[in-house]
């Protein structure tokens, strides 16, 4: 029995017979369009994201197996806060805050790929990476809900696996985004402020000794990097 596998990376519920996978997938005379049509079906939960697929082919029979893959934890738990990318400093920046039933959803999403030996710890590992990115749970930070969670406070929650938002749910994680975020731009205004001073203040010297300052001076190397000279950067 001859198998041919083919491995490639797709656009979750957009998968076609294009490249790369349509000309992989020819030679092994297999039904392209049932391919693409069951990985689509698979993958439409991670719609908006690239996931790895891996099609295994019996290129006698023409039968077919497919295997979805996951994106990484981070990108999921962007998708579910609906954000771009993670806070640049998580011990101070909080970007947006996310529910428990989220929490449940990425675990199960990621179960396989996780080493908790229940789904209580592998929602755990989950909330380890929202520590690393910025990411409140149900408005707490994450070493605070991680506590709650090990304590058993959310244990009806994770037990009858929900992973749904109410209409309520969506709306109120909506609002609590835009009050972080304008909380970050607040803060960020100031930071620009207080490095404009110092950039003035060291006005002609070494630009190295110009970030060195900055830094020094609380400001986060993200807004260093934009407000300092060109030049200072070589």
């Amino acid at each position: 029995m001859a198998k041919q596998t083919v491995e490639t990376l797709v656009q979750a519920g957009k998968a076609t017979a294009a490249p790369p996978l349509g000309p992989a997938l020819g030679p092994t005379g297999v039904n392209i369009g049932k391919v693409v049509a069951e990985i689509n079906t698979k993958t439409a939960p991670l719609k908006g994201m690239q996931v790895p697929v891996k099609v295994t082919v019996d290129t006698e029979t023409k039968e077919f197996t497919i295997e979805i893959g996951t994106p990484p934890a981070a990108a999921l738990i962007r998708k579910e806060a609906g954000i771009e990318k993670g806070a640049s400093n998580p011990l101070t920046d909080k970007v947006a805050d996310i529910l428990i039933e989220q929490l449940i959803k990425i675990a199960k999403t990621k179960e396989d790929a996780l080493l908790g030996a229940n789904l209580k710890n592998k929602a755990l590992e989950i909330a380890g990476t929202c520590q690393s990115m910025g990411i409140l749970i149900e408005g707490m930070n994450a070493p605070d809900a991680i506590k709650a969670i090990k304590e058993g406070k959310f244990d009806e929650k994770i037990n009858s696996g929900k992973t749904e938002l109410s209409e309520e749910e969506k709306k109120h994680l909506e609002e609590e985004k835009k009050k972080l975020q304008a909380e970050l731009e607040v803060r960020r205004k100031e930071f620009e402020a207080k490095a404009k001073i110092v950039i003035k203040k060291f006005e002609g010297k070494e630009a190295k000794k110009v970030r060195k300052e900055l830094q020094e001076a609380g400001i986060p190397m993200t807004v260093i990097d934009e407000l300092v000279p060109a030049e200072a950067k070589k």
